[in-house]
């Protein structure tokens, strides 16, 4: 049989398996994202699987689930879609990168983790480069999206030393970018302000080597100008806010933003989601690992801090209309942060050069020209140094091997933007969206087709909105909107926004997707103002308004402002001005033409690379979590294609998956298939859906994967697996329980026997020992006791030893604490009484030379003044014992409160004591403030700048004092002469310690006299006046009806 601890540890153990056994089968159930079966609640996770796949309102209902229950995430197809939360979810930790690590892309529930690592897979297998374009309105995540890429790929690659600098490298490269590249705007906190292309290179192992990253069209407006609600890029407030105090004192920078400029036009300098000062850490720590050495960071920020002392710089119109400057100081900085001489850079601001054949003319600026050429140059200087520091990142980001890298490209730009007033950056950005929605759905369709080809299935063409035709309204040669633009900007006369808008209206005006007020029908030109433009992008309609685009195309930067710069000796300032950079009078490209280039460029890049997309959405303006807004979710989808593309993907199947994939889910459907295929993954999926009645126009049998038509279809055999699922789960259990705990049961039955008889033999051994043990013990101890009188011995050695040890402990819990309690002493017994006695002396010996040594000179000084004290007056004076624990000071008045003119008439004697007093007349007793000063030769009597009497220590009798409480003192001294003055009466607050340190200075302990009753004083030779001395109620000093002074004191109590 077996004990109750026996039955109570089997029962346990027990539970537990069947609580394990429980865990793992509820942890399979509650996986609703892999199974479909929550799909009611939580949404789809693929949107490719929805039955009304071309209704907005159902893919909105979608999202609107799966938001709602933290679900950000969602596919289509291997597209990934994405919705800011707004707040932190535990979906990113290293555990969750080690569970998305090598699995298949549908395996498990949507993640920018499982896109990561099916490009970085791919990529290995296949060997081919690849790219994610990561798109979505500003302030939907994008920036964060491509960050939590960049950390899966540092997690996850392989790490040696150099592969770990790349990877710090990699990194780092985001907080600096976005110090320089990001701003505050009206929808986002952290904008990037420009567009990011950044190439990760991979060697044949996967350990990321290098990379390599492209900037398009830095907002370089913003920084002479903000909108309300807006802030100029971070980095010039983490400068003013986070720099180290001697770094501003070098860059004549103070540390408040409203005193610059460039910083307060949008009137929010400070935003409370950002810590500028922590950034500033982050910055000047990740601008050290991209391996900028000190003089480049030196350089960096002074060109940083020249744009906002620029900023400041004023002009004022002279008496002709011309500019000048009023402002030397701001000058006087810029000239020393960029190393350029003052008059150099001052006639770059306020004149214009003009070639004229041979001669060279300076015409001088009007103060509008001017406040110009000043913006113009410091968007120049922000942008070219921006364009250095990318190439700087790239240099440390540089692979030196020659052998030949994939790579997977990451690009973080712009997505479609509709504002109330959209303006030359909208064009722009919009289109840029428009290029990569053509490309997007080039690439989507090529992929679709490519897929059906390999897999032996008819394609069929995709109905879609190709929206070349607006591409081409915006691009196409000499009639395009770019075309019309740049020649406008660049023909002679008086172009205007007007002039190009008419142009516009002039040479596109019949195009579908173009309309002006002017070409507008009635009810159409209500919603335009005479100076807009609306084009019908693919994602809807965006107005722009025209004022403002021809100066924002040409971006002009004078001539002569690139030769002044070209003076520099700032070593970025004449890398970004060189002088071999070609200074032909033809004007520049526009900065629309740069942008279409640099988007060819781009175009060419992506089109020699797999793509991958995740689109980020922002659910609403607000910035709050859980919040989604049906409206701006709608416009969002619309714009960022996920439509179009779910049309493009739904065209013909909406699932397919690979035979083995598909019969591994699927099989237990079949009793033929179940538990073990032997054939073909192929001819067991024909099996099995044979069995479920699939009929022909539901399915294609690809080489390798099965398509399936309808979601429909798809969901009806999930539906009947997960009720399939259930009976095998129960019947399995039931199975593994009652075999695992059978089995349990028996090894535990056994060793429970095992050890029950090993435990009890063992016990019984040990309280035999035990017993003996103590018998042997007590013996001893009683014949020790009856023993103790007696001389040691055999009997009672044991017994005195315990007694001795156990005073011993006693005595060292109950040792005195102090000196003073040396008669707490523990009584020690008979056999201890000479050694207690030792011990007593040692101990005291030891307490008082620990309290000898811990006194201090000071301390010391202090106690032999006290002991002083103590024999001239203990037991002679009332209020004596309350002097004692006053300590003594060196002096009562410090030598700013002596008069000058004092010190000056006894400055041969040196000041040992000064105190308070109050001085009594000799005649009529009258109170009077003096400070009497006790010096090495001499006592004076001082009343503020005169000396009143001085004494010579050779001709004081003697002092007198009462034995009451009072503080009075009477100076005797020697009167030879009838001029000579008298005793000296006064009263002071600090007796004691005066007469001591009287005593001691004059070297006469005796002369101080304590008395009785009265005391008798020379008013001058001849004549005597006395001072008598009584206890009263209340201390009062007044003259008595006789003539003296009577001196009452209340009486102390005795301590």
């Amino acid at each position: 049989m077996f004990s109750s601890v026996q039955k109570r540890y089997l029962e346990a153990r027990t539970l537990r398996i069947l609580v394990s056994l429980e865990e793992r089968c509820n942890r399979i159930l509650r996986n609703m994202e892999a199974s479909l079966t929550a799909r009611d609640r939580v949404g789809i996770q693929d949107f490719v699987l929805l039955d009304t796949y071309t209704s907005e309102t159902a893919c909105l209902d979608n999202l609107r689930k799966r938001f709602h229950e933290n679900l950000i995430y969602t596919y289509i197809g291997t597209l990934l879609v994405s919705v800011n939360p707004y707040k932190e979810l535990d979906i990113y930790s290293k555990k969750q990168m080690d569970t998305y690590m090598g699995v298949n892309f549908f395996e498990l529930p949507p993640h920018i983790y499982a896109l990561a690592d099916n490009a970085f897979r791919t990529m290995m297998s296949e060997f081919n480069n690849h790219f994610i374009l990561i798109s979505g309105e500003s302030g939907a995540g994008k920036t964060e999206a491509s960050k939590k890429i960049l950390q899966f790929y540092a997690v996850s690659c392989p790490s040696t030393k150099v592969l770990n600098n790349v990877r710090d490298r990699l990194l780092l490269s985001n907080p600096v970018l976005e110090a320089f590249g990001n701003a505050k705007t009206l929808k986002n906190d952290n904008s990037s302000r420009f567009g990011k292309y950044m190439d990760i290179q991979f060697d044949h192992q996967g350990g990321a080597v290098g990379g390599h990253i492209l900037s398009y069209l830095l907002e370089k407006s913003r920084v002479v100008h903000q909108n309300h609600g807006e802030r100029n890029f971070h980095i010039f407030y983490q400068l003013v806010e986070g720099g180290e105090e001697d770094l501003l004192r070098w860059l004549g920078l103070e540390r408040n933003c409203k005193h610059y400029r460039y910083l307060v036009q949008g009137n929010c300098a400070k935003v409370s989601s950002i810590n500028d000062k922590s950034d500033w850490k982050t910055v000047r720590k990740a601008l050290s690992v991209i391996d900028l050495s000190e003089s480049d960071i030196e350089n960096l920020f002074g060109i940083i801090a020249s744009v906002l002392h620029m900023g400041n710089i004023k002009f004022e119109a002279d008496a002709r209309g011309y500019a000048m400057l009023n402002n030397n100081q701001e000058m006087q900085w810029v000239s020393k942060l960029l190393g350029i001489p003052n008059q150099v850079l001052q006639q770059g601001l306020t004149h214009r050069k003009i070639e004229a054949k041979s001669e060279e003319v300076f015409s001088p600026f009007s103060v509008d020209h001017a406040v110009y050429a000043r913006d113009a140059l410091a968007k120049a200087i922000y942008g070219r140094t921006f364009s250095w520091l990318v190439n700087k990142i790239n240099e440390s980001l540089a692979n030196m091997d020659s052998s030949r890298k994939t790579v997977i490209g990451l690009l973080d730009i712009y997505g479609f933007e509709v504002f109330s007033v959209n303006s030359f950056e909208q064009f722009c950005i919009n289109y840029c969206n428009e290029k990569l929605q053509q490309l997007f759905i080039e690439l989507t369709l090529k992929s679709e087709q490519e897929e059906y080809e390999m897999e032996g299935i008819e394609w069929e063409p995709v109905p879609y909105f190709n929206n070349k035709i607006i591409c081409d309204l915006v691009e196409e040669k000499f009639r395009g909107i770019i075309s019309l633009l740049d020649e406008e900007c660049l023909r002679p006369g008086e172009a205007t926004d007007l002039t190009f808008l008419e142009k516009m209206e002039d040479k596109i005006g019949g195009h579908p997707h173009f309309v002006t007020h002017k070409l507008a029908d009635q009810k159409t030109r209500k919603t335009l103002k005479r100076g807009d433009f609306r084009l019908l992008h693919y994602a809807g309609e965006v107005t722009y308004c025209v004022v403002g685009f021809l100066d924002k195309n040409n971006d002009l930067l004078y001539r002569n402002g690139k030769e002044v710069m070209r003076q520099s000796k700032n070593a970025i300032i004449k890398h970004c001005f060189p002088s071999t950079e070609p200074d032909s009078k033809r004007r520049p490209e526009t900065v629309v033409t740069q942008f279409k280039n640099s988007l060819v460029g781009l175009t060419e890049i992506l089109m020699m690379k797999e793509p991958w997309y995740v689109r980020c959405i922002k659910p609403n303006e607000a910035k709050q979590p859980g919040h989604f807004d049906d409206v701006l979710v709608r416009h969002q989808v619309k714009y960022l294609g996920l439509m179009e593309h779910l049309r493009v993907r739904r065209a013909g199947f909406a699932y397919r998956r690979k035979y083995e994939i598909f019969l591994q889910r699927y099989k237990p459907l079949c009793p033929d298939t179940w538990p073990n295929w032997k054939g073909t993954a192929a001819e067991g999926v024909r099996c099995l859906i044979k069995h479920l009645g699939y009929k022909s126009d539901e399915y294609k049998m690809g080489r390798t994967k099965i398509f399936i038509r309808h979601p429909r279809t798809l969901f009806a055999t999930e539906d009947a697996f997960q009720v399939c699922k259930h009976k095998l789960a129960t019947r399995i259990q039931a199975k593994y329980k009652g075999y695992k705990v059978k089995g349990d049961y028996l090894k535990q039955r056994e060793a429970a026997t095992k050890i029950e008889t090993c435990w009890r033999g063992m016990m019984a051994r040990r309280e035999r020992q035990r017993r003996a043990w103590a018998v042997k013990v007590i013996k001893k101890f009683i014949k020790g006791f009856m023993n103790r009188h007696q001389p040691a011995c055999t009997d009672n050695s044991e017994y005195l030893t315990f007694v001795r040890h156990s005073y011993l402990t006693r005595l060292k819990e109950n040792l005195p604490k102090t000196i003073l309690e040396k008669d707490s002493w523990l009584t020690p017994p008979p056999i201890l009484q000479e050694v207690s006695q030792v011990l007593k002396k040692i101990y005291i010996r030891h307490m008082v030379r620990k309290y000898v040594r811990g006194i201090t000179p000071q301390r010391k000084a202090q106690l032999l003044l006290k002991a002083q004290t103590s024999a001239l007056f203990k037991g002679k004076k009332e209020n004596y014992p309350f002097s004692v624990c006053r300590p003594f000071a060196d002096t009562r008045i410090c030598a700013e409160d002596i008069s000058i003119k004092v010190l000056q008439m006894i400055q041969h004697e040196k000041v040992k004591y000064s105190v308070p007093v109050v001085k009594y007349d000799r005649n009529g007793f009258r109170p009077r403030l003096r400070q009497l000063i006790f010096t090495q030769e001499a006592a004076y009597l001082v009343e503020e700048a005169k000396i009143k009497q001085r004494i010579d220590y050779s001709s004081l009798k003697g002092v007198s004092v009462s034995n009451l409480s009072d503080n009075f003192l009477i100076l005797h001294v020697t009167c030879d002469d009838s001029k000579q003055k008298g005793d000296l009466v006064l009263q002071c607050d600090f007796l004691f310690e005066a007469l001591t340190k009287l005593s001691v200075i004059v070297n006469k302990q005796n002369c101080i006299h304590v008395v009785q009753g009265s005391v008798r004083f020379d008013i001058q030779p001849g004549r005597e006046g006395f001072v008598d001395f009584k206890s009263g109620q209340e201390s009062m000093v007044y003259r008595a009806k006789n003539g003296h002074l009577m001196v009452e004191s209340t009486k102390t109590k005795s301590r």
